[in-house]
């Protein structure tokens, strides 16, 4: 049987303008092109998990409006399990606007809209799928409530908990994710949520282990064009960067987060897992939008053997 996965968090449409430039305030400018796509952090990670093939299941809520029964459909037919996809009445669903410049960088809004109603009750509801899991995986773009309910679900009933705290929420009580797992931030969401700075990679280090001081039990922080860091309390461990071109970095975190949390379910190393996840990043980063540039097992396969065997003519 594949590793199974939960994924308790959002989903939103997408709503992505290709710019030449970021405007000004005030400023109207002409884009390029636009489309429209499903993303929100927690709908990512899910498709990211399911298309390297594990059986992921999504606790999310959705609006009563046009989207959401095609955010529904989306999520089925990446393959995962919509029985704990909730619509909530009277509400839309949630939106991201998202702007991305030549460079692949971008910028983005987000409108929780219907994920502002996911509840414990959501995950009490859910419990029987939740037990069977190998993983819960979980983000910040739904009440904090629901996510200490989460955590707290995991740790009492043998069930491994990652919290992506994105976006950072200064209101998280660390106090409250005592026995988490897997804590991911990036550098700028580590500095805010531990309160130090983070501008070298001693400074990092010292952050995140304020955080393992505090009973979170692992660390793992993304650098961007650095890597990451998997920290503990007696140990470091550095993930190299993958060097690509890229097209449009809208979505390599989820990448990141979903496809780590499906190899270290499967059975590989915390070390192995992260460096295969490093990779199915950078590939995202490659084509355009979030899930749309998600790779299936195959074709994160071949990206890896060519990968592989350009190291090997250089060596």
């Amino acid at each position: 049987m594949p590793d199974r996965i939960a994924i308790v968090g959002s989903n939103m449409v997408d709503l992505v303008t290709y710019v030449d430039r970021m405007p000004e305030r005030g400023e109207t400018l002409e884009a390029p092109d636009f489309a429209l796509g499903f993303g929100g952090k927690g709908a990512n990670q899910a498709v990211a998990a399911a298309r390297l093939g594990a059986h992921v299941s999504m606790v999310t809520c959705v609006g009563d409006d046009l989207f959401g029964p095609r955010t529904r459909q989306n999520l089925a037919d990446n393959g995962v399990d919509v029985s704990h996809v909730r619509s909530v009445a009277g509400t839309p669903s949630g939106v991201a606007p998202i702007f991305v410049e030549p460079d692949g960088e971008n910028a983005i809004l987000i409108v929780k809209g219907a994920n502002a109603h996911l509840s414990p009750d959501d995950i009490d509801a859910a419990q029987d799928t939740l037990k069977r899991c190998d993983a819960i995986l979980l983000q910040l773009e739904v009440p904090l409530e629901t996510v200490y309910h989460a955590v707290a679900f995991g740790a009492r009933h043998g069930v491994q908990t990652i919290l992506n705290p994105a976006p950072a929420h200064p209101e998280l009580d660390l106090s409250r994710l005592e026995g988490l797992d897997w804590f991911c931030p990036n550098e700028s969401e580590l500095a805010m949520l531990s309160g130090m700075p983070t501008d070298s990679d001693a400074a990092v280090l010292a952050a995140a282990r304020s955080l393992t001081g505090r009973g979170i039990r692992n660390v793992i922080v993304t650098l961007g064009g650095r890597g990451a860091r998997l920290i503990t309390q007696d140990d470091v461990i550095q993930i190299a960067p993958v060097a690509v071109e890229p097209v449009d970095t809208t979505g390599a975190g989820d990448a990141f987060i979903g496809s780590f949390a499906r190899f270290l379910s499967g059975g590989a190393t915390p070390e192995e897992a992260l460096s295969r996840a490093a990779r199915y990043a950078a590939h995202s980063i490659t084509g355009r939008g979030t899930q749309s540039s998600y790779a299936d097992a195959a074709a994160f396969d071949a990206f890896c053997r060519d990968r592989d065997a350009m190291a090997a003519e250089r060596r």
